[in-house]
């Protein structure tokens, strides 16, 4: 797998900084910071740390490309990639997703949530509920 750098701008907008703010805790200029959005280069190790403690993850989770993590996991836990929220609040899950879980159009979802943890779950109550 080669790294990719593609996940800098999606944890960036989530805490709405600009390239300048990454670019001015890191001491880099806010180009480099451009260049490692558009896969121009990459930064430096040190980089790297100090942007997964600015996002709160992982160096792993911030380096990685999300698309290529094994789908399925042990006991039945899977990973299906990235659903980006549309203006209307709308997401559309993965086609292996609504495949694995049977999801068709017109199932309920019930959706879940826990503040203290920044999660959501969505679990199939079924037709027409």
């Amino acid at each position: 797998m080669s790294i990719q750098f593609n996940n800098l701008k999606i944890f960036r907008m989530k805490e709405g900084l600009t390239q300048e703010d990454i670019a001015g805790k890191l001491n880099v200029s806010r180009q480099s910071v451009a260049k490692w959005e558009r896969g121009e280069s990459l930064p430096d190790l040190e980089s790297c740390i100090k942007l997964a403690e600015i996002f709160g993850v992982t160096v792993d989770v911030l380096v990685r490309n999300m698309n290529e993590i094994p789908h399925s996991g042990d006991e039945g836990k899977h990973f299906f990639g990235i659903s980006r929220l549309n203006e209307k609040g709308q997401i559309t899950l993965p086609a292996e997703c609504r495949k694995v879980f049977g999801l068709k159009a017109g199932d309920s979802l019930l959706v879940l949530g826990d503040e203290e943890k920044g999660g959501i779950a969505l679990v199939n109550i079924g037709k027409n509920v």
